[in-house]
């Protein structure tokens, strides 16, 4: 299901995958089944999120290590003046609202990247990382559970 006011280009959406208000997803993501895109979320190119991700609201990923409007002739750039730097997000990981994903790191399976982190390197299958720069958690890979906390 793709709610109103979505930008979607060239991408592929798995089956009974639910995407949200004003999300855009760019050319060539690849978007898994049964997974959310909660709203305000920006998916570029390079991005791959496997079955059954959480992505909270307003999430950027992030694909160029460094970015520029123009060449050192002063010529506007051209998709052949940046490297493509590819994100994984792996099976039931979820990313915290406001994350921000820089290129080329891979998020592993059941992974949680806390709200408002900024996500610089490989986070490890069912890994909690929280903070800027995201880091591992004191307590390790403890699941959250809902409810209040003790």
């Amino acid at each position: 299901m793709v709610q109103s006011f979505t930008n979607l280009y060239g991408c592929r959406i798995g089956a009974e995958t639910r995407i949200g208000m004003f999300v855009e997803i760019q050319k060539g993501v690849a978007v898994g089944e049964r997974c959310k895109v909660q709203s305000h979320s920006f998916l570029c190119e390079g991005v791959t999120l496997q079955d059954e991700v959480v992505i909270g609201r307003g999430v950027i990923f992030v694909n160029d290590e460094r970015p520029r409007a123009t060449t050192a002739d002063g010529v506007l750039q051209g998709e052949a003046d940046w490297e493509l730097l590819e994100t994984l997000v792996e099976s039931g990981a979820s990313i915290g609202s406001a994350a921000v994903l820089l290129g080329g790191v891979r998020i592993g399976a059941g992974a949680l990247v806390g709200a408002g982190a900024v996500v610089a390197s490989d986070v490890e299958p069912n890994e909690t990382v929280t903070g800027i720069p995201a880091r591992l958690r004191a307590n390790g890979n403890r699941q959250l559970s809902g409810g209040r906390r003790r």
